[in-house]
């Protein structure tokens, strides 16, 4: 079984370029993909175990393959990166990391590399969280309000776009019920709606 794992931190992400460099990986070895596995909007500080990568920890086999972009998409730190590979290497589980064209197995060449690499990709994040902070300080001392305006509420509500097929259905004598099902909303966003436009 050849399995391939993608992870995006948000879900204003997507993981076409991922995929884009695992099976272009896949195709220059000559394997076929068997299952895709895919963390959506799960944050790089989620434990592996409590992510869908469980499945992979769980029913893989000696023999799998598992392809993933780079090492990072394995664990929140060092820690949870080696041990997800130590628990994949050692049931017999190849791990191959397209971005560091590297592929890691339970030998001690493979163990000391999961190290390795897993130290440069939890410094890297290091380093983009301490840049991260250092900009928002800057922009505070700089007198900048940073997030939302107090009192400003958002544009954009669960209703928006239907608020015509609302009123339309309400016309139709449609009980709240039917209408939060025909439109896939729910009771208190309905409510909400017409409390303030109605």
């Amino acid at each position: 079984m050849i399995y391939a794992y993608f992870r995006v931190s948000t879900d204003k992400q997507d993981y076409t370029c991922q995929k884009f460099g695992v099976l272009e990986f896949a195709k220059n070895k000559g394997w076929n993909i068997d299952k895709e596995i895919i963390d959506d909007g799960i944050s790089g500080t989620i434990l592996a175990k409590n992510r869908k990568l469980r499945q992979i920890l769980k029913y893989s086999k000696k023999g799998d393959i598992v392809i993933t972009s780079e090492l990072s998409r394995f664990g929140r730190n060092t820690k949870d990166i080696i041990n997800t590979c130590d628990l994949l290497t050692e049931k017999g589980v190849e791990c191959w990391f397209v971005k560091q064209n590297m592929g890691l197995d339970n030998s001690p060449m493979g163990k000391m590399l999961i190290g390795i690499f897993a130290c440069f990709s939890q410094l890297e994040r290091d380093l983009i969280a301490q840049r991260t902070k250092e900009a928002l300080a800057k922009r505070k001392v700089e007198g900048m309000v940073l997030g939302r305006p107090k009192g400003r509420k958002s544009s954009h509500y669960k209703w928006t776009g239907k608020e015509e097929k609302i009123k339309a259905l309400l016309n139709k004598n449609l009980t709240k019920k039917e209408i939060t099902k025909k439109l896939k909303i729910s009771f208190p966003t309905l409510k909400k709606f017409i409390d303030n436009y109605l």
